[in-house]
């Protein structure tokens, strides 16, 4: 990733957090866990969607075989994990806007977690609903569609910068001198 796709990407971290000062009723502390969450998802997604040829290809060699491994071994021996296509990024942008967003989200961290033991209750679900207002239920999406053109050719080191961007922003934001 260039030099310039990394600060695109660190304008829509902030064009995110705009959004949600905007839009939400949160406090500037608590943009971080959606946000964040959004972006694993997004990390993940790519992550999968680069061994998916890998996976299929090996279930049809597999085919006949008597020691025949299920979609979930064989992806959790080549990436680390399964990502059901109901948790893929690309499935919750392109659901339709009147759909209960928010819920999908929470349904696709949970089903993270399922395949993931370790990853247990530690990302987000609930936090999502709470981008929701009594007149708009848009902001879940509209957070979706600010990072998904995310470049397929992103790796985990620049969401260990990305991470480390929009920690620090909103450490400086909130007046915490970094910490």
């Amino acid at each position: 990733m260039t030099s310039e796709q990394l600060k695109d990407l660190e304008n829509k971290l902030w064009q995110a957090a705009d959004k949600l000062r905007v839009d939400s009723g949160l406090k500037a502390s608590e943009y971080a866990t959606p946000i964040l969450g959004l972006i694993f998802l997004r990390f993940a997604s790519l992550r999968y969607n680069r061994i998916v040829p890998e996976i299929k290809a090996e279930l049809e060699a597999q085919k006949e075989s008597r020691m025949q491994q299920t979609e979930v071994e064989i992806a959790i021996a080549k990436c680390g994990f399964y990502l059901p296509e109901e948790a893929r990024y690309e499935y919750l942008l392109a659901l339709p806007e009147e759909l209960d967003i928010a819920k999908a989200i929470k349904h696709a961290m949970e089903e993270i977690e399922k395949y993931k033991p370790e990853l247990a209750d530690s990302l987000p679900k609930d936090e999502y609903f709470k981008l929701y207002s009594d007149d708009d239920r848009t902001l879940p999406k509209s957070l979706l569609k600010i990072f998904a053109d995310i470049p397929e050719d992103a790796t985990g080191d620049v969401f260990g910068k990305v991470y480390e961007y929009f920690l620090s922003e909103f450490a400086l934001a909130e007046g915490q001198g970094g910490g």
